[in-house]
């Protein structure tokens, strides 16, 4: 039965993220041929997740204590990410990589205005709230939706090549005094449209990634930043503090913040004596 008060949503690329820190000392003191060997073994393998047309991979140097390395992978199945997963351990390379956190979730378009329009159309043609008659035409509604350009379009997009990357994940407060899912659906409708507001100011500055983490995780949703000034995600973050969305009902965890990096400069990232670079145009004409 759909129950009322649920927001609907569509869902598109599963996602894992993985931290790693990274043993640079035990590294540095293999010899340059192993080196180069093992990069070239991880860079074979890891190119099919890159180039797939049912996956994308990233890779980006994280600053902070918290790791060194993540790796992000979407796949149109969650076998895909198991794939990814073994794919990733069984590389030489892995022996110099510990784990340091990980993130499972699927990319999710929420729908709470969508869904309210639904509601109100199918009250207004008469149909009793979760009778069969309801739930189909309400499911078909949904379905319609998906098909739009407005949300099609995203449920499959790539990873966005740009070059600075914040990942955290978040949930809606659930306790005794303050509850998210207490509210009524009207209201939490008004919160996040005057939430989403602010995202949309930032348009064309930072591209925002949200997925569903619900019964994956340890929390509700991961959000990921994408940007070409790591300043933005400060005055993003910052400004959605003000919101009621975030301010009363928000809870988050912990932050990671890096660069970007392609596929054929992880030998730079591994011998540390630069920054590796993200080479956009390499790759921007295989993504669809």
């Amino acid at each position: 039965m759909r129950h009322p008060n649920v927001p609907e949503s569509l869902e598109g690329w599963w996602i894992l993220h993985r931290m790693f820190d990274f043993d640079r000392f035990s590294w540095d003191r293999l010899p340059k041929e192993e080196q180069k060997t093992m990069v070239s073994q991880a860079t074979e393998k890891l190119s099919v997740l890159k180039e797939g047309k049912d996956t994308d991979f990233c890779l980006a140097q994280m600053l902070g204590h918290k790791a060194d390395l993540m790796l992000t992978h979407y796949s149109k199945d969650y076998e895909g990410l198991a794939h990814a997963q073994t794919l990733v351990d069984k590389l030489p390379l892995f022996e110099f990589l510990t784990p340091a956190s990980s993130y499972v979730s699927i990319l999710e378009l929420g729908m709470y205005e969508a869904t309210s329009k639904i509601h109100s159309t199918l009250k207004e043609q008469g149909l009793k709230a979760n009778s069969p008659e309801w739930i189909q035409a309400f499911d078909q509604m949904v379905q319609e939706q998906g098909k739009s350009p407005h949300f099609g379009g995203r449920l499959f997009a790539r990873i966005p090549e740009r070059r600075y990357v914040c990942f955290y994940p978040m949930d809606k407060k659930r306790g005794e005094e303050t509850n998210w899912y207490a509210l009524p659906y009207e209201e939490r409708s008004k919160l996040m449209l005057e939430h989403g507001k602010i995202g949309r100011t930032y348009h064309g500055l930072v591209t925002q990634v949200i997925s569903g983490s619900i019964g994956y995780d340890e929390y509700e949703w991961g959000v990921d930043l994408y940007a070409d000034d790591p300043l933005v995600f400060k005055k993003l973050i910052y400004e959605m503090r003000f919101d009621e969305a975030s301010s009363k009902y928000g809870h988050f965890g912990d932050f990671y913040s890096g660069i970007q990096f392609s596929l054929d400069q992880l030998s730079t990232y591994l011998d540390g004596d630069s920054v590796p670079a993200l080479n956009v145009l390499e790759t921007a004409g295989a993504k669809v």
